[in-house]
């Protein structure tokens, strides 16, 4: 019998590490015009190992390694984009996005509006983001505000591997540039394996934790944190309620106004430094067009504004943790 339960969860459960490689595959599998291209993502099957079996299954005329430039790789996504492909492109550090700014922020949101329609570029930047491991200032940000703010780019940020392949199903499916977050964090991490033809649509928030005092608002890593945080409170004797956004391009803030129509209380949670945040328009639409729904102020607990530290016991001190979560959304019940 244990051996019948073991053989089970090895089929039903998987990392959100190898449903990367997995949501990238089935598009493969499913649109020959689908490619990949990346540093180190063909024969070494990536950095994170999370392009494992994509060179063996599809070869190097669909899996190309490519130099190590970001403005390389990205550019030549756009141009493989506009003559009928669909590049699925990784730059290994979301940190490194920085440096194929250009094309990301100035260039391939823009062709679409600028040819009226008569040019796409559907392509898919896909990046490991985000801290907590100790990796330093230049390759822990966590980066999801840096494409919020660029009209034209969608942005995707999963939190469990089932949702890393359906949402991949749909960034690669889009015919608009989507920049796909992969929290390094997150990596190891478990869950149940996504069912034959899974897709989640773009915008399209989850209520992964039902509750009535409190809303909690989070994303990629953040919603981990705020489940365990939700948990600890309900021993308080506290309900609260988790959204995992899922997006931040399309924004489904109808999902999180319903939700705070239920509790009156908000609390957004977010890696992205407090200072330009997502969460600050999150906050924003809430008190725009729910206000008369809250009775209590709306809170943020976000990263300091300051570089990573290497350290861990310094980087615990920057990026929300769960006793901060708990301490916030504490506070605000008690309002």
């Amino acid at each position: 019998m244990a051996d019948m339960t073991a053989n089970r969860e090895s089929v039903t459960v998987t990392t959100y590490r190898e449903s990367v490689a997995e949501g990238i595959a089935r598009e493969m599998r499913r649109d020959p015009t689908v490619v990949c291209l990346g540093e180190d993502i063909g024969a070494a099957e990536g950095v994170f190992k999370t392009t494992v079996g994509l060179f063996k299954e599809f070869g190097p005329r669909r899996v190309w390694d490519t130099p190590i430039s970001e403005q390389a790789i990205v550019g030549a996504a756009m141009g493989a984009a506009m003559t009928g492909l669909r590049p699925v492109a990784e730059i290994m550090f979301s940190d490194f996005l920085a440096c194929c700014w250009d094309y990301l922020a100035n260039e391939i949101p823009k062709v679409r509006y600028m040819t009226g329609g008569q040019l796409s570029v559907p392509l898919v930047v896909r990046t490991a983001n985000g801290g907590g491991l100790g990796f330093g200032a230049q390759h822990s940000q966590a980066v999801e505000n840096w494409a919020f703010t660029v009209p034209g780019l969608k942005v995707v940020a999963p939190s469990t591997p089932a949702d890393v392949v359906g949402l991949m199903a749909s960034a690669i499916r889009s015919d608009d540039p989507v920049v796909f977050f992969e929290h390094k964090g997150l990596f190891a991490s478990k869950g149940p394996a996504a069912p034959p033809d899974h897709v989640v649509p773009l915008g399209e928030a989850a209520v992964v934790r039902s509750g009535t005092d409190v809303t909690l608002v989070a994303l990629a890593s953040t919603v981990p944190v705020a489940l365990a945080a939700a948990e600890a409170l309900a021993a308080e004797g506290v309900s609260v309620e988790v959204i995992d956004l899922r997006c931040l391009v399309p924004l489904d803030m109808r999902t999180v106004l319903e939700s705070v129509q239920r509790t009156s209380r908000l609390v957004i949670v977010e890696e992205n430094p407090y200072q330009g945040g997502w969460g600050g328009t999150v906050a924003s639409i809430v008190a725009d067009e729910g206000f008369e729904l809250l009775d209590a102020p709306i809170r943020r607990v976000a990263a300091a504004c300051v570089p990573l530290p290497f350290a861990d016991a310094l980087e615990d001190q920057v990026i929300p943790t769960v006793s901060t979560v708990t301490e916030a959304v504490r506070r605000l019940a008690a309002y």
